[in-house]
């Protein structure tokens, strides 16, 4: 008769499938929630800077169309793929010494932010800012 089997054998065969699969679900997942976070701080980034850059203004009529190029131009040059973006600016308080606040939702493909098509998923993903406007500013308002 022959050899008795080794119970043993053909364990790391198994062993590897079940593993390997884990590891990449694994690493997708952090690479989903690690472009996800570098995506919430652009949008963070670019409220900030329209907020900034809206504070500057001489004008309302200024600011708004300031902020909204400036958050065009931050989510372009970082590399965020937004689908679609919102800006929200609240000049309600225009003057020497008041505050300008914008708020940024960018909605993008959860796929495009795995670097995968092949999810279907949407997000939004929103930031906001205020900044003070001088209160020794000359502005129109």
């Amino acid at each position: 008769m022959g050899e008795p089997l080794d119970p043993e054998a053909g364990s790391i065969t198994l062993e590897l499938a079940i593993l390997v699969p884990s590891l990449m679900i694994f690493f997708l997942v952090l690479v989903t929630v690690a472009r996800f976070e570098s995506a919430q701080m652009h949008v963070d980034t670019a409220a900030s800077m329209a907020a900034r850059t809206a504070s500057l203004a001489r004008s309302p009529d200024d600011a708004r169309a300031d902020a909204e190029a400036e958050v065009k131009q931050s989510l372009a040059s970082s590399g965020v793929a937004c689908t679609t973006r919102e800006v929200h600016i609240d000049l309600s308080s225009f003057r020497a010494g008041g505050t300008v606040k914008v708020a940024v939702t960018c909605h993008a493909e959860l796929g495009d932010l795995a670097g995968m098509g092949y999810l279907p998923l949407n997000t939004a993903i929103t930031g906001s800012s205020s900044e003070p406007i001088d209160r020794f500013r000359q502005v129109t308002e």
